[in-house]
């Protein structure tokens, strides 16, 4: 899987952040999140400037042309513009033909999840053949300044993710799930993000057990088959939880947010770059990714690298 992300240049560190919340130390946000610091969009910069960039990436690092795609799918919800499609202003910046399909689809920490499976949908039917899935957020330009709880965890960001048939060959079934019932736990209401993290927490720990058994069923495995687990990376106490709560091995569980913070669609194409570039995947190996948070909505897969 052919992936590159963008981050953008602004860096908030924990050190900036205790001067704001005095009553704070490094140490305690650190302890409380896992994060060191985060990537902050500039003010005249968009998620849709950050997707670019992550596909011009995709295509210098990866020998990927862009006239030899013919479908541009973007996850975000910090779209440009309510209108146009913000994919297809991609589209036109990007250089791909004008054949090709574009659309938007707006969800959250389970944005990857849900693009890999329109994406293989699209292969496996014949539609598309090679498909750029884009995942971009800048929730940061969300959150008022007083708001430590989110200001801490987020952190803006994009990811280009190349989609073939070879591909989509190596996806397996997916297991999905959405509650409604809780989109109030994270929204946006009057340009600002509100997050209910103690009702988002209990959630994660409610669904992520059944959704792993339920992913394990659909795609004929056991828990020993899976090489490792890269999941939504929401904070390093919900995952430390997470892996605790399902007996899952230390050396198999991947947590790579101390830099990045929580960049929502992205978190999971950043740490399957960050895997292959530091070299932990090889041939053969089976991934279980999850995604989970706003909507509420989850959804997993497993993948054969």
């Amino acid at each position: 899987m052919k992936i590159a992300y963008e981050l953008p240049a602004t860096v908030l560190d924990n050190a900036e952040l205790v001067r704001v919340y005095a009553d704070w130390t490094e140490d305690k946000i650190w302890d409380k999140t896992g994060i060191s610091s985060r990537h902050v969009a500039a003010s005249d910069e968009t998620a849709v400037d950050l997707a670019e960039r992550a596909a011009r990436r995709l295509f210098r690092e990866q020998g990927v042309a862009p006239d030899s795609l013919d479908f541009l799918m973007l996850c975000t919800q910090s779209p440009a513009y309510r209108l146009p499609t913000s994919a297809c202003i991609l589209q036109d910046r990007l250089g791909l033909p004008t054949t090709a399909g574009a659309l938007d689809f707006n969800l959250g920490c389970s944005g990857f999840i849900y693009g890999l499976s329109l994406a293989k949908g699209l292969v496996c039917s014949g539609a598309a053949k090679s498909i750029l899935l884009l995942t971009a957020e800048t929730y940061t330009k969300y959150i008022a300044s007083e708001d430590r709880s989110t200001r801490t965890i987020f952190g803006d960001g994009a990811a280009a993710t190349l989609i073939d048939e070879a591909t989509a060959a190596k996806i397996g079934a997916f297991s999905f799930g959405t509650d409604g019932s809780g989109a109030e736990r994270l929204i946006v209401r009057d340009g600002h993000l509100s997050m209910d993290g103690p009702e988002i927490f209990n959630f994660t720990l409610d669904i992520v057990p059944r959704t792993m058994e339920d992913v394990l069923v659909k795609n004929n495995l056991s828990q020993g088959d899976i090489d490792l687990y890269v999941f939504h990376q929401a904070n390093k106490f919900m995952l430390d939880t997470i892996r605790k709560v399902n007996g899952l091995p230390r050396d198999k569980f991947y947590v790579n947010l101390e830099t990045t913070g929580n960049t929502v669609s992205s978190t999971i194409p950043i740490a399957l770059r960050q895997l292959e570039a530091d070299g932990r995947l090889q041939a053969g190996m089976k991934v279980m990714l999850m995604g989970f948070g706003v909507g509420l909505s989850w959804g997993a897969t497993v993948i054969t690298i």
